[in-house]
């Protein structure tokens, strides 16, 4: 799982009416490349939008987050998440 902070740029923000279209595409594009958006939001406070992503590792979340960034609507901050299972096997023998 893959926790993706997207925060608009200047660009972004001059077409702002495009950002559900922009959103309703990701869907497709990952799933290309093997991965499922799992859920977007709108959001208030220190980023414009929260995605969660589910990939099969850190090179193909990548690929999307790459394809992304390269149209120039957002900046974004990727981090890895843990299902609550995979934190208590990780954690298991502590």
């Amino acid at each position: 799982m893959y926790v993706v902070l997207s925060n608009f740029t200047e660009s972004g923000r001059t077409d702002i009416k495009g950002t559900s279209e922009r959103l309703n595409r990701l869907g497709p594009v990952g799933e290309k490349l093997g991965v499922k958006v799992v859920a977007n939001a709108i959001t208030m406070g220190q980023y414009d939008v929260v995605t969660i992503m589910e990939a099969p590792d850190d090179a193909t979340i990548a690929k999307v987050i790459g394809t992304v960034l390269s149209r120039g609507y957002v900046t974004t901050q990727t981090m890895r998440g843990f299902t609550i299972e995979e934190f208590a096997q990780i954690t298991s023998d502590l």
